[in-house]
């Protein structure tokens, strides 16, 4: 059994501990309640170009040589993974990487042949993709850390500049969805080529088009690309701290209960010294007389 100095020695570590868990829970709490609300902006904006790029599904269907639609042979895929910089956030980040390992593996089964890279973008993921010897086409530390339209915009150049070369076929994205701050979804969502479908209506609305179909269409998706991009930062954002203000919760709570496990056991032991102190000394009295 441990003696009063080690025990007290454990109750001050973890006391320690708890204030640390306590001051990143809050911190991860502010942070949380304002990656929230950027993402429930970006909702309203994305949602309505949804519905109108939905109405012209036709035409995007019609136009065969359009070049963020038309479907290709899937020989090169391009994954663009996206994780933390940092840890202490519970399983957010290791549910990516299962994720890649599991569509990494699955894809190969089913498509033979098939070549497949990653655009890792937080420093976690990164370094499981080099670990586990899947290829890495590129790393991105910074644009996770402070998400805004430029960042997302530029990324979404980028990837879309990529696709559109021919170097691949195909562009999927692998993030954690923001539910609550308890729940955060692992998804796989399609990026590049675009599929839309018409959404069905009661009654048929004859749209004027001013210019035409065609040029609204190839003027509007660049701008699509880049809004949802941003939603999909911005949901592993707020993803990452509500994971972190969990997580830290949690510690906090175990190391309170630690405490008391501490304390208890520091009040047996010292229970048990002074009683066999007193017996040393009544010991000692009876030898006496």
């Amino acid at each position: 059994m441990a003696n009063l100095k080690e025990i007290r020695g454990r109750i001050a570590s973890v006391t320690s501990t708890r204030q640390i868990t306590s001051a990143m829970k809050m911190v991860a709490a502010a942070k949380l309640r304002k990656a929230q609300t950027f993402a429930t902006k970006i909702s309203p904006y994305k949602n309505k170009m949804a519905e109108m790029l939905s109405l012209l599904a036709e035409t995007l269907a019609e136009d065969n040589d359009n070049k963020y639609t038309s479907k290709r042979a899937v020989k090169n895929i391009l994954v663009i993974a996206i994780s933390s910089n940092k840890g202490l956030c519970g399983a957010f980040n290791s549910n990516i990487i299962k994720a890649v390992a599991e569509f990494d593996r699955t894809t190969k089964e089913q498509t033979p042949g098939v070549s497949i890279k990653y655009f890792a973008i937080g420093k976690k993921v990164s370094e499981q993709i080099t670990k586990r010897g899947f290829d890495l086409y590129k790393s991105d530390f910074e644009s996770i850390e402070k998400v805004s339209y430029e960042t997302a915009g530029k990324i979404a150049q980028e990837i879309t500049d990529i696709y559109l070369s021919g170097e691949f076929d195909c562009v999927k994205v692998i993030y954690n969805k923001f539910v609550n701050a308890a729940v955060q979804n692992t998804e796989i969502e399609n990026f590049l080529p675009l599929q839309f479908k018409a959404e069905p209506t009661k009654f048929k609305t004859d749209y004027i088009f001013e210019p035409d179909k065609i040029t609204i269409v190839n003027k509007t998706i660049p701008q699509w690309l880049k809004t949802q991009f941003l939603s999909i930062l911005a949901e592993s954002a707020a993803g990452e701290q509500g994971a972190r203000m969990t997580s830290m919760n949690k510690a906090t709570d175990n190391a309170t209960e630690l405490i008391k496990e501490l304390n208890i056991s520091y009040n047996k032991v010292r229970q048990a010294s002074i009683t066999n102190e007193i017996i040393e000394i009544v010991s000692g009295a009876n030898a006496a007389k």
